[in-house]
């Protein structure tokens, strides 16, 4: 238990159980803006307020269907075979949403950080050995 402890005390495992609660909450925050705000302006467009429902049908309905024949949803849990490209497209808005916003988070992280200061690296005993032989020898010459 005492390992279990100080595995969890870290900073970095701390700072990655907040990122990841954070990223959950944001990540219902972009769903509900994509599926309730600008998917229906781009359904809308498309001459239907629901975009979710835009679908192509590929297979039979069931014989005891009784949902609605325009639902995608309801047509899914029934087992249709679709070609549901409205969710699909609403996915990748999700997505390009998420990403531009993890982009600007990341641009405005670094420039907080400042600029990188460069480390100069320890040389080897080697490379000490090589340039005093290279300057004893230019000394010379």
């Amino acid at each position: 238990m005492a390992g279990f402890r100080e595995f969890i005390a870290r900073g970095n495992v701390l700072d990655l159980a907040v990122a990841v609660i954070i990223g959950a909450a944001f990540g219902t925050i972009v769903t509900s803006l994509t599926d309730d705000l600008i998917m229906p302006l781009i359904g809308a467009l498309f001459g239907g307020l629901d975009f979710s429902n835009h679908f192509i049908r590929l297979g039979p309905i069931p014989a005891g269907f009784t949902g609605d024949p325009t639902s995608y949803a309801a047509l899914k849990a029934a087992g249709v075979a679709m070609f549901g490209y409205g969710q699909f497209v609403t996915a990748v808005v999700n997505f390009l949403i998420l990403a531009f916003v993890i982009y600007q988070l990341v641009k405005v992280a670094a420039r907080l950080r400042g600029p990188a200061e460069a480390e100069t690296p320890v040389p080897s005993d080697e490379l000490v050995v090589l340039r005093e032989i290279r300057d004893s020898l230019r000394q010379r010459g």
